[in-house]
Order: C-alpha cells, then structure tokens, then sequence
C-alpha cells in the first residue's frame, strides 16, 4: 500500500448556520490548514499515487480567499468542509481540517485499512 499526505492552508471567510447563539453565525474568517491524505495499492502511470499538484490545485482553487457560503451547497463548519474535500480527491482517505489552533475537524472514508 502506497500512501502520500498533502498539507496547505487556504483563507476563507463563511458564517455557520446553528440553532444556537455563537458568534460564528456572523461573518468571520480562517487560515484553514488541510491535510489530505491519499493511498493506493498501486502506482499510476507517472510512478504516484496521485500529484501533489493536483490535490493542491483541486482543493486550493476552488476554496482558497473564498467566501464558502456563496459557493457550497452546506453549512461550511469544518466536519463538512473536511468531507466535502474528501469527495473530490480520488483515493483520498482521510482529511483534516484545522480552523484554528486545537479545532482540527477529520473525516475518515469507513472502509479504510490503516
């Protein structure tokens, strides 16, 4: 099994929508620091699991000095954030999400074999 991992950081800005009073229903930002981590039980063509670019530039663009709420179809909180990342990977299995300093939202795919 081949495995490779991918850490960036994107700036976002978003509001969360809860039943409950929390200032992260109005408008604020992060610094978010993503890991995505992918495997394989074997190499592609070019000798990888996946591009390091490509993970980067998949996440990165579509994310990256954007406002969430306008573009995702969710409530942007970093559980969600961190399963939607997951969706656009192939053969990821894992992503975290660190929205600040001790917040890390991690989503784990069920079938993984660690």
């Amino acid at each position: 099994m081949y495995k490779i991992k991918k850490t960036f950081e994107v700036a976002i800005a978003h509001k969360l929508n809860l039943s409950y009073d929390s200032p992260c229903q109005g408008l604020h930002g992060h610094n978010l620091l993503i890991t995505v981590y992918c495997a394989s039980d074997k190499l592609n063509e070019e000798g990888m699991v996946l591009d390091f670019t490509k993970i980067k530039k998949v996440v990165h663009d579509a994310l990256d000095h954007k406002y969430l709420n306008g573009i995702l179809y969710f409530n942007p909180t970093a559980e969600n954030i961190a399963y939607w990342i997951y969706t656009q990977i192939e053969n990821c299995y894992r992503v975290d999400v660190q929205e600040s300093t001790g917040n890390v939202a991690t989503y784990i795919a069920d079938d993984v074999k660690i």
